[in-house]
C-alpha cells in the first residue's frame, strides 16, 4: 500500500494565515498544507468505494493491507478490520487515542503510526518531534510517499526510561507532562496519594479535575502504600505525586511534632521499590529549594524529608526534569 500526504495540517494550514501565535511565527508561510492523503494513486481522503469502510474513515488496500484516519473528534469505526497497518491520526487532540488503539489491539509495534492535522496547538516543530519520540509515532514532511510494511515508514518506538521523575513549582505543569509521557500507553496505572479531598472543596475540585484529564481506559489506585503498589506492578505507573504522599506520610505517623523516624524508614522502602521497579515509573513531585525557609520546625521538617527524598530518587533515575512554565528541562 503506497500512501501520498500532499498535506498533513489542520483545515487552515501550520502556520496560519495572518495568525501572530509564537507558534506560528515560529515557521515559514507554507510550511504545511492541509490534510491530503491519496492511497495507491487513486483512492483520497475521506474514501469510498467497495474497500472504504468506517463512513470512509478506512480503506483496505489490494494487497490486503488496512488504513485508517482519524481527524479530530472521530471514533475508531466499528465496522473496521482488527488490526491495521496505518494509522493516521491528530495526536494534539487527544494522544492518548493512541493508547487505546494499542490496548484493543488495533495498533501494534508493526503499525506505522502518522501524525497529521497538525497546527499551531503545539509550540514548535521540536516540540512535536518530542512528543512523537515518546509515542512511537512520526510527522512526515507534505509531499511524503510512504508505503506500509517498509521499516523507513515506522518510527522505531523510544523505549522509556525505567525511571522518570518530574519536579516542579505549584501549577508548573508537571502533572501534565507526566500524564504526556506516557499518553500512548495502552495499560497505565495512575496512583493518586492525595486522596478525593471530600473535606476540602478546593481540593476535591483539583481533585475532579486531574480526574477528568485522564485517559479514560487508565486504571486508578488511590493509596499512599507506594512501595508496595511499585513491587506489584506490572504495567507502567504514574505517580501523582510525592509531595501529597509525604504529607500524607507525616499524618499516618503523627510526626508533625513527633518521633519522624518512621517516615524516613518509609522513604527508605520507597526508595528501595524505585530502584527495584519491574516496570516503567513516571512520579511527580515538588521542588522544595527555591522557596523561602518555612517558618515552623514542622514546615522546615517536611522540607528537608522531601528535598531529600527527591534528591535520593533523582539518584536513581534515568530521566529526571525540572518542569517550569509547562516546558521540561531535562537535568
Amino acid at each position: 500500500m503506497k500512501l501520498l500526504l500532499p498535506g498533513t495540517a489542520g483545515q487552515a494550514g501550520w502556520p496560519v494565515d495572518g495568525c501572530p501565535c509564537a507558534s506560528c511565527a515560529r515557521l515559514p508561510q507554507g510550511r504545511r498544507r492541509p490534510f491530503e492523503l491519496v492511497v495507491d494513486d487513486v483512492a483520497r481522503f475521506p474514501f469510498t468505494g467497495e474497500r472504504a469502510f468506517g463512513d470512509g474513515l478506512g480503506l483496505v488496500g489490494a494487497g490486503g493491507e488496512a488504513v485508517l484516519c482519524l481527524p479530530p473528534d472521530r471514533e475508531p469505526p466499528a465496522d473496521g478490520p482488527a488490526r491495521y497497518d496505518v494509522v493516521v491520526l491528530d495526536l494534539l487532540d487527544r494522544p492518548h487515542r493512541l493508547g487505546e488503539l494499542r490496548r484493543a489491539g488495533l495498533a501494534d509495534d508493526r503499525t506505522t503510526v502518522v501524525a497529521a492535522w497538525l497546527d499551531h496547538r503545539i509550540r514548535s516543530e521540536d516540540e512535536l518531534a518530542r512528543r512523537l519520540r515518546l509515542w512511537g509515532a512520526v510527522a512526515v514532511p507534505d509531499g511524503t510517499v510512504l508505503e506500509s510494511g517498509r521499516a523507513s515508514g515506522r518510527a522505531v518506538r523510544e523505549r522509556p526510561p525505567r525511571r522518570a521523575l518530574l519536579l516542579g513549582g505549584s501549577r508548573s505543569g508537571k502533572s501534565a507532562e507526566a500524564e504526556l509521557r506516557l499518553a500512548a500507553e495502552p495499560y497505565v496505572t495512575y496512583v493518586a496519594t492525595g486522596g478525593d479531598g471530600a473535606a476540602d472543596g478546593e481540593w476535591a475540585a483539583r481533585v475532579r479535575a486531574h480526574r477528568e484529564r485522564r485517559p479514560v481506559h487508565w486504571d486508578t489506585a488511590e493509596t499512599t502504600d507506594l512501595a508496595a503498589v511499585i513491587g506489584a506492578a506490572s504495567t507502567p505507573l504514574l505517580i501523582d505525586g510525592l509531595g501529597t504522599w509525604l504529607a500524607a506520610v507525616f499524618d499516618e505517623h503523627g510526626a508533625w511534632d513527633g518521633d519522624r523516624a518512621p517516615v524516613g524508614r518509609r522513604c527508605a522502602e520507597l526508595v528501595a521499590a524505585w530502584r527495584g521497579t519491574p516496570v516503567p515509573l513516571v512520579a511527580v513531585s515538588d521542588e522544595v529549594g527555591m522557596g523561602v525557609v518555612p517558618a515552623t520546625s514542622a514546615g522546615r521538617a517536611f522540607r528537608d524529608a522531601l528535598g531529600k527524598l527527591n534528591e535520593q530518587l533523582a539518584a536513581e533515575s534515568e530521566y529526571v526534569a525540572l518542569v517550569v512554565a509547562g516546558r521540561p528541562l531535562e537535568l
